[in-house]
């Protein structure tokens, strides 16, 4: 498998024109390849998982791909804000979203990205990301749409209003196949996937406007779902692409702020994700933080150790396949 990274900036101005939007690298190994497919990943992500998160799709499409040759785009909505460190990053390695329109794209993957508002609409790159959402349904043959963005995307498409949840649903899932479908096939009837998010979509709402539930889980609610427009939509509630430490950094973060009195509730354990002595250190932990609430009391955050039963990667990668499969049309 061969992954080809092109970064192309839209240069205008009455004396330099635009350069060419593809690299000969890239033409000479699209001549050599069976299939070579054009996939933008639109990385909304915070700042301190932009770089993970491309290295988390980089990895599954690398391992997903076989022999065919993936054409990577990063992209990422104006409206998100960013560090100066971050839109740094974006500017030397992300492509222009309006670019979009001249690239000849099979499939999107698009990101969430932290909530701002409590109302979608409110978020300020609503509408940047309703618009994706129309160009991808009518440009691409399918986009994966991922935790908020999916969120985002049912409310614009059919009125599906997110429902608050009690507490944030952090953690590693089993979740179980609900029906047999092309995106799902060679993966086993119970798998494990990290969700981490505050809001959920309902599976009775989704059915009543055609969606399709392939899989969901007693705790956790739905996990990926689908939708055929013009474009197939693929919808995450959970995140496949996670890393095996993903969720630590989370919750990491979130004790963090808690302590830096950034927010009012100390955050919970992620389920199924910590093993049991990790556990009761950081229980023992949140009882100090809400005493001696102080960001230097970061310092002594236990080390974690995570369960050796919950990493994902190899059904992510299945369904990663399956997925470039149906682009390529196979």
């Amino acid at each position: 498998m061969s992954l080809v990274f092109d970064k192309h900036r839209f240069v205008s101005g009455l004396a330099l024109p635009p350069t060419s939007l593809r690299q000969p690298s890239a033409i000479g190994h699209r001549h050599n390849a069976d299939t070579v497919l054009t996939i933008g990943l639109i990385n909304n992500m915070p700042d301190a998982a932009l770089q993970a998160t491309e290295r988390q799709f980089k990895g599954l499409l690398k391992a997903a791909a076989g022999s065919s040759i993936v054409d990577l785009r990063y992209f990422s909505l104006p409206s998100v804000r960013r560090s100066a460190a971050a839109q740094s990053r974006i500017e030397r390695f992300y492509t222009r979203i309006d670019d979009l329109d001249r690239l000849n794209i099979d499939g999107l993957i698009v990101t969430g990205a932290e909530p701002c508002a409590v109302f979608l609409t409110e978020e300020p790159y609503w509408q940047e990301l309703t618009d994706l959402v129309d160009w991808a349904e009518a440009n691409t043959r399918s986009t994966i749409w991922s935790c908020l963005a999916a969120h985002a995307a049912v409310l614009h498409l059919d009125g599906i209003e997110r429902q608050p949840l009690r507490q944030k649903c952090s953690g590693v899932f089993d979740c179980s196949k609900a029906i047999d479908d092309w995106l799902t096939r060679d993966i086993p009837s119970s798998i494990k996937v990290s969700h981490s998010r505050l809001n959920e979509l309902r599976a009775s709402d989704l059915l009543a406007r055609g969606y399709r539930v392939l899989t969901q889980s007693r705790e956790a609610g739905v996990d990926i779902f689908t939708k055929r427009l013009r474009s197939h939509f693929v919808f995450f509630q959970g995140h496949p692409e996670y890393d095996p430490m993903s969720l630590s950094r989370e919750y990491r973060r979130d004790v963090g702020r808690f302590l830096a009195r950034e927010r009012e509730t100390y955050p919970a354990i992620p389920f199924g994700y910590f093993d049991f002595d990790t556990e009761q250190r950081l229980a023992s932990f949140a009882g100090r933080a809400w005493c001696e609430r102080t960001p230097a009391l970061m310092a002594e955050l236990p080390r974690p150790s995570i369960r050796p039963d919950n990493a994902n990667g190899a059904m992510a990668k299945v369904i990663f396949r399956n997925w470039l499969h149906y682009l390529a049309g196979r």
